[in-house]
C-alpha cells in the first residue's frame, strides 16, 4: 500500500462520526488545524515520548492493549467471525511475545529505543492489512509449534489439573479435620471447665 493510499484511508477514517473524531473536529474548528495534521502531530509526540520520555513502558503497553481490547469487544458483539479470528490471533501473539519478553527483559531493555521498536511491532501486529504481523507470526511460528506438541501440552495440562484437584481436596480434608479437632477440643475444654466448677462447688459445700 502506497503512502497516498495510506493517507486516503486515514482521512476516510478521520471523517467518520464517533466520539474520537468529534474531539478532532472541535479542535479543527477552534484552532484551524486539520484532523490529519492533529494525528500526525500526536504521533510525533508519542514517538518522541517513547524515545526519551518518562513512562515509555506504560505508554507502549497502553497502546498495545487499549485499541486491541476495544476492537476485540466490537468483534465479540458483531456477527462477523473473521474479526474474531483476527483479534484472537493478535492476543495469542501478544501473549507469546509478553512471555518471551518476561524471560529476556535483561537483554531486550539494553536495545536502543526498545519501547519505540516494541510499539512499532505491536502496531504491525494489529495492522488492518494483508501483511498483518500477528497473522504472519501465528501462521509461520506459533501454529506449527502448537500443532507439533499439542498432544504433549494437553497431557501436561491434564496432569497439572489433576494435581491441582488433588491438592485442593487435600487442603479441604485438612481443614475439615482441623475444624473437627477444634470442635472436639472445645467440647472437652467446656466439659473440663464444668466438671472443675462442679468439683469446686462440692468441695466448698
Amino acid at each position: 500500500m502506497s503512502i497516498k493510499e495510506w493517507r486516503e484511508k486515514l482521512e476516510k477514517f478521520l471523517a467518520e462520526k464517533n466520539s474520537f473524531t468529534d474531539v478532532l473536529e472541535k479542535i479543527e474548528h477552534k484552532a484551524g488545524v486539520p484532523r490529519l495534521y492533529q494525528i500526525l502531530g500526536l504521533g510525533g509526540i508519542v514517538i518522541f515520548w517513547l524515545i526519551i520520555g518518562y513512562g515509555a513502558q506504560f505508554l507502549c503497553n497502553f497502546i498495545g492493549f487499549l485499541y486491541p481490547a476495544y476492537a476485540s469487544v466490537k468483534a465479540i458483539e458483531s456477527s462477523n467471525k473473521d474479526d474474531d479470528t483476527q483479534w484472537l490471533t493478535y492476543w495469542v501473539v501478544y501473549s507469546a511475545f509478553s512471555l518471551l519478553e518476561f524471560f529476556t527483559d535483561i537483554f531486550l531493555f539494553w536495545i536502543p529505543f526498545y519501547w519505540l521498536l516494541k510499539c512499532v511491532f505491536l502496531l504491525y501486529c494489529m495492522a488492518p492489512a494483508a501483511w498483518n504481523g500477528s497473522a504472519l507470526i501465528y501462521t509461520r511460528l506459533l501454529r506449527p509449534f502448537v500443532l507439533k506438541y499439542e498432544k504433549d501440552i494437553d497431557e501436561a495440562l491434564d496432569r497439572t489439573a489433576g494435581l491441582a484437584r488433588e491438592a485442593v481436596n487435600e487442603v479441604q480434608k485438612i481443614m475439615t479435620d482441623s475444624k473437627k479437632s477444634a470442635e472436639a477440643l472445645s467440647k472437652d475444654a467446656v466439659s473440663s471447665a464444668v466438671k472443675h466448677r462442679v468439683d469446686n462447688s462440692l468441695k466448698t459445700d
